[in-house]
């Protein structure tokens, strides 16, 4: 693995982060670092249940430095903001960088689904996209990280042996190499050291 921290990657325009089971935790350990000047768009779906109204926006609200909403159908994606999917929908990104909701037929028995909004993200921000794949207990998201691998993102996947579940990382492990397999605190440094880039 090549050392993010010491090679800065550049010209990254979004970032998406998919996780599962033992996500809060893990989002909020790497969102925790991110300082209030925070430039970039983040993009995060969490899966949920569907009944019930999520409060996870809130919850980070409080947390983090940053500003933290729940993604809305159709909205403009504003920099050094973080969107999170709520329940229910699925969630994708238009080629025009706005955010777009949908209640098309479950993936992976998620709505919403990681695939889908990284599969999105990767065909409007190709090379510009950096993913990342967090702890989780099914398969969603190997498929969406192999996606954006292929259309010339970066790809992070949470180290397997840190993982409280390991199921996502290890699918999608097996789907594509990752070109960083990182411990959570490393992945919130390279998060932390991203600039946004001069369009």
């Amino acid at each position: 693995m090549n050392d993010a921290a010491a090679n800065p990657i550049r010209g990254i325009e979004a970032i998406v982060v998919g996780a599962s089971a033992g996500g809060v935790e893990a989002l909020l350990n790497i969102f925790g670092e991110l300082p209030d000047t925070f430039g970039l768009p983040i993009i995060a779906v969490l899966h949920l249940p569907d009944e019930r109204r999520s409060q996870l926006a809130q919850v980070f609200a409080r947390r983090l430095r940053v500003p933290v909403r729940e993604a809305q159908d159709k909205e403009v994606i504003q920099a050094g903001t973080v969107y999170f999917a709520g329940p229910g929908y699925h969630l994708s990104v238009e080629h025009d960088r706005s955010l777009s909701l949908s209640q098309e037929d479950r993936v992976h028995h998620s709505r919403p689904a990681i695939d889908y909004l990284f599969a999105s993200a990767a065909d409007t921000y190709g090379q510009g996209l950096l993913a990342i794949l967090l702890t989780g207990a099914n398969q969603d998201g190997a498929r969406g990280l192999a996606h954006v691998k292929q259309s010339g993102g970066t790809t992070v996947v949470q180290d397997p042996k840190e993982a409280r579940i390991a199921v996502m990382p290890l699918a999608a492990m097996a789907v594509c190499a990752p070109d960083h397999i990182l411990p959570l605190s490393r992945i919130a440094s390279l998060l932390a050291s991203l600039e946004s880039s001069p369009c």
